[in-house]
């Protein structure tokens, strides 16, 4: 057993499907059947302003009323909910007594959805649940319905909540909060403003690349990661050319739920523990956040995991030397950024250096930095934001 031990070279893992994953044009007509198949009778349906006002809103609850459902609605939230957006959730949640919740909307409506779902089947408050295993009960089934292509919620069991007295993104995840249906409709996705398809687009790129890269990488993981990219880096350029084209935006739907999956037992990295601080201190979105900062961390990871970035690369250059990977890599994100037109540099942000003390410290306390594939302290924080300040290469 001792040398079994000491040969074996493939990292443990622990994986289930979780949600019931459905695809297709139009699907979202069964949300109703689907509802009722999983024991729902009253729904409250948890949507972003955005949502109700492109109409998808009423959609859902359309096709939930036609099923027999009694429906509630919850659309007092905003980008990043934070712990009183969900209280506030929690309070219509108890009037109203769901016995099944729909997150129909962004990854925001999503997470709020799941949020609401800790709180009100659990007790306590939204901070209770920071990290992973906290749920005290089981939780009500919920079904999530996307209506853009990005953070990969519905097929994960993680809500980002963020502290709205500190601001801090809460990673906060238990198997019992996983979605019973994912419904991936492309069709909804096609409404979304094209500044929203940009953001959300280069979220859903970030995940596919950082978790193809993490301490916990595994064989469950690189696989979802690598077709997630594959699928996304395909689809993207097209989506934002032709933002009406199905199977583009089809690419992205199922690209941005495989990288979720790979969310699930590799987690994700430094890209994400310096975003969140910008987002948190700048209001900048999560997706412009994160995409500034990755091709600095793909270049500092590349140093040592080159091969990685090759691997990952073949899904559309079949054919590159490992050692060229990470500058190509970091090209290729950075020319997305542009096709998107999206900022590449913190400048262009209004981050000034001075703010980089503050910025290094909250990134520091990032659980996501703890899964970077190399070891981060200050030095390499700072080191990072300053090459992402100008939009130069990590020294």
């Amino acid at each position: 057993m001792q040398a079994i031990a000491q040969t074996r070279t493939m990292q443990p893992f622990d994986f289930q499907l979780r949600p019931r994953i459905i695809f297709g044009e139009g699907v979202v007509a069964r949300l109703g059947e689907l509802a009722r198949q999983i024991g729902g009778k009253r729904a409250l349906l948890v949507s972003d302003s955005g949502v109700v006002d492109a109409g998808h809103f009423d959609t859902g609850r359309r096709y939930l009323e036609s099923a027999g459902l009694q429906v509630e609605s919850f659309h007092d939230f905003q980008e990043n909910p934070d712990t009183n957006m969900v209280q506030a959730g929690v309070a219509v949640a108890r009037r109203f007594q769901p016995d099944i919740l729909i997150g129909l909307g962004g990854g925001s409506s999503i997470d709020c959805c799941k949020g609401i779902n800790f709180v009100y089947s659990c007790g306590g408050a939204m901070r209770d649940y920071r990290g992973v295993g906290k749920a005290t009960a089981d939780m009500l089934p919920m079904i999530a319905v996307p209506t853009t292509a990005g953070t990969g919620s519905e097929s994960q069991s993680f809500a980002l909540i963020s502290d709205a007295d500190s601001h801090v993104k809460m990673a906060c995840g238990d198997p019992r909060a996983a979605c019973r249906v994912a419904l991936l409709d492309p069709i909804l996705t096609i409404t979304q403003p094209g500044t929203v398809t940009a953001l959300t687009g280069i979220d859903a790129l970030s995940h596919a690349v950082e978790t193809y890269v993490t301490k916990p990488r595994n064989a469950i993981s690189v696989t979802f990661s690598r077709r997630a990219f594959g699928l996304l880096a395909m689809g993207f350029p097209k989506v934002l050319r032709e933002p009406d084209n199905l199977e583009a935006r089809s690419r992205m739907q199922i690209g941005a739920c495989l990288a979720g999956l790979a969310i699930e037992t590799s987690m994700l990295g430094a890209a994400h523990a310096l975003g969140n601080p910008l987002t948190a201190r700048f209001n900048v979105v999560h997706g412009q956040a994160v995409g500034v900062m990755l091709p600095h961390v793909v270049r500092l990871n590349g140093q040592r995991f080159a091969n990685w970035y090759a691997e990952l690369l073949s899904e559309i250059e079949p054919v590159i030397a490992p050692e060229q990977a990470p500058q190509r890599m970091a090209d290729l994100l950075t020319d997305y950024l542009r096709q998107a037109k999206l900022a590449t540099d913190l400048a262009s942000l209004s981050v000034p250096e001075s703010a980089f003390d503050q910025l290094v410290e909250d990134a520091g306390e990032q659980w996501t930095g703890t899964f970077n594939p190399v070891e981060l302290n200050p030095t390499t924080l700072r080191g990072l934001y300053a090459a992402a300040l100008h939009d130069r290469d990590v020294p």
